[in-house]
């Protein structure tokens, strides 16, 4: 085990005081009597795979035929939204149930999971049930709490990718990363769990992650589509300095070679030796097919030698048709889970959940991945097939949170809920309930600065129509935005006359969650500001 960590995950600083604290001091509420049966729990999460890109969210792009599948049969969350819109941050507050600050793990650059706390998991253990996790981990350290795991190290490789296994080994599998991990995850089902007792699996893919290498069969596919580009794709930021900061525009910071795959032996750029990497892990046939459909495109290409806006839709068109072929390779994959669990009767015990660890930009402001409380990277995917007791059907618009998966899934379970865990259980939503109390607010906090795409930190909260962002560290700025009037969010009002009511109300409703979640960010600025006078 050391010698797995120092190879693979080497050179990080821990980030475990808060996390490791929380864990000693953590209180459970009154244990609930365990439901007759215990229910079935497969957790499919992607990374970076936004709701502009299912058609049960919207259908300007692409076409999920089975995601929608579970949109159809169960229910889809409207206003579904993470805590810190980042893949290793959002995974440690799904585990927990806790805002990163109450976990440890803030960011993706300075911090390692710190696995001997509390988690979702280990307390189903408790429960009776077998967990297992397969697929992209991302949090540094080793999984804990799973009965069976497989990750792939750090972000994994979409071709032929290696796998770190229990037996404190690295063994590189022959194909698609998609179709391995789903494969992988039918097999711990079929063939390796104890089947007189209920299970949690988490089917963790790296799809639709950056840079978007799609399947060898779906090389062609969207390539005669045009995608319409979104009405702020030319944003200037104007009233928003921390916005024009960023560095994950599409024409200014998007890799030509990485990214596009536009490469060339004699045409250097950042992140060349990184491509050559990921493609160079394909064998010599299927190098062949994969050379043979970006070869032409690559020469023509080079000879219009695109420039300005037209390079900037050019890379555009380019970024939406790849990641609809990954998405397209997903889509499938789900639709083989189901139709698994179908097959092998499972289906009317088991709640099937899919989600993704936060939103993405799909050229929204001129942009790729995302950070930013914006709504687009903010706001995520959810939708769920559910066990045949629970009567919700349709749309559910409550606002929900990942860290409200664990309680949910904590009392699915019949298991106490820990009176440390800061999210609410979803469950009498699923039951098609409307709770009169339930929260009308949103707590929001992003770390990663310096770091790649250079997002300034920031908190903040939302509320059904306004979203108030406080931008700290290098800089002080405040962003407030009426999301009925303006959903682009391309209007910053604070300061504005007339708002000085609202912007009231939402910085007191700001304070109120970071007392309630325990975050002390405002008592840490305070301090540095008068310390610097």
């Amino acid at each position: 085990m050391k010698h797995l960590f120092s190879k693979s995950y080497g050179g990080q600083i821990l980030c475990l005081g808060a996390a490791a604290l929380a864990a000693t001091t953590a209180s459970c509420s009154t244990e609930k009597k365990a439901p007759a049966k215990q229910y079935n729990i497969v957790y499919i999460m992607t990374d970076d795979h936004t709701a502009q890109m299912m058609s049960c969210y919207d259908t300007r792009y692409i076409e999920t035929p089975n995601l929608d599948r579970i949109a159809n049969d169960g229910v889809k969350f409207t206003n579904s939204f993470v805590a810190n819109s980042l893949s290793g941050p959002s995974r440690a507050c799904m585990l927990t149930g806790k805002h990163s600050h109450a976990n440890g793990f803030t960011d993706n650059t300075t911090c390692v999971f710190d696995g001997s706390q509390q988690t979702m998991p280990k307390l189903l253990q408790k429960a009776g049930y077998q967990t297992a996790i397969i697929g992209k981990w991302h949090l540094i350290s080793l999984p804990t709490g799973f009965d069976h795991w497989e990750i792939v190290p750090e972000q994994g490789d979409y071709y032929n990718p290696d796998f770190i296994t229990m037996d404190n080994d690295t063994i590189q599998k022959q194909g698609y990363i998609t179709n391995l991990i789903t494969d992988m995850s039918i097999d711990w089902m079929e063939n390796q769990r104890d089947k007189s007792r209920p299970f949690c699996l988490f089917i963790h893919h790296k799809a639709i992650h950056r840079n978007w290498l799609p399947e060898l069969k779906y090389l062609s596919l969207y390539e005669d589509k045009t995608f319409p580009m979104p009405d702020n794709f030319y944003d200037d930021y104007e009233g928003r300095p921390a916005a024009a900061a960023q560095e994950m525009n599409i024409l200014k910071d998007m890799d030509i070679i990485y990214d596009t795959k536009m490469y060339r032996k004699d045409k250097d750029t950042r992140l060349k030796g990184a491509y050559e990497a990921y493609v160079g892990r394909l064998n010599p046939e299927e190098r062949k097919v994969y050379d043979a459909f970006y070869e032409p495109l690559i020469e023509d290409f080079y000879k219009k030698n695109p420039q300005g806006k037209e390079l900037a839709e050019w890379k555009y068109q380019r970024y939406m048709r790849d990641y609809a072929k990954v998405v397209k390779s997903l889509d499938d994959n789900v639709g083989r889970v189901l139709d698994y669990l179908k097959e092998k009767g499972l289906l009317d015990n088991t709640l099937v959940v899919y989600t993704s660890d936060q939103g993405f930009y799909m050229g929204e402001h001129g942009w790729f991945d995302k950070r930013f409380m914006y709504e687009e990277s903010m706001h995520t995917p959810l939708i769920m097939h559910l066990p045949k007791d629970f009567k919700a059907k349709g749309d559910i618009p409550q606002m929900v949170q990942n860290i409200d998966y664990a309680p949910t899934f904590l009392e699915l379970a019949g298991a106490p809920i820990p009176e440390d865990i800061q999210g609410v259980s979803l469950v009498p939503l699923l039951k098609g309930e409307k709770p009169a109390d339930w929260r009308k607010s949103l707590y929001y906090h992003f770390y990663e600065y310096p770091a790649e795409h250079m997002v300034k930190r920031h908190y903040g909260v939302r509320t059904d129509r306004y979203k108030l962002i406080h931008f700290y560290n290098d800089i002080d700025v405040w962003e407030l935005y009426d999301l009925k009037e303006d959903p682009t969010e391309m209007h910053n009002l604070f300061g504005q006359p007339g708002y000085e009511k609202i912007t009231e109300e939402l910085k007191a409703e700001l304070v109120k969650l970071q007392t309630q979640y325990k975050d002390p960010i405002e008592a840490k600025l305070k301090q540095q500001q008068e310390a610097q006078k």
